[in-house]
């Protein structure tokens, strides 16, 4: 596989990861599990929703109100393992 195809992979493989644990980090914070006076926990979930949310906001205005659930996140994790799958097929048919 081209160096520019693992590259992709990895990228799209950590995106999909920090969409998960920024995830699990504000279900926790809305369940009381961790407060949010914690100062390195604050900081790492501010930088986390600053680079997940960019992506997410468009889902979110396609999407109709469900409530409390926001399932915006498991979208993009599904279109980003589709859009990978489909480049690297593309590689292994041509």
């Amino acid at each position: 596989m081209p160096f520019y195809l693992v590259v992709l992979d990895v990228a799209i493989n950590a995106y999909v990861w920090i969409q998960v644990i920024t995830a699990v980090i504000s279900w926790l914070i809305s369940a009381n599990v961790i407060k949010t006076q914690n100062g390195v926990l604050n900081m790492v979930y501010y930088f986390l929703h600053k680079i997940t949310e960019p992506p997410l906001r468009p889902i979110r205005r396609l999407l109709p109100e469900l409530g409390k659930v926001d399932i915006s996140p498991l979208i993009l994790i599904l279109f980003l393992l589709f859009i990978r799958n489909l480049v690297i097929s593309f590689y292994t048919i041509g």
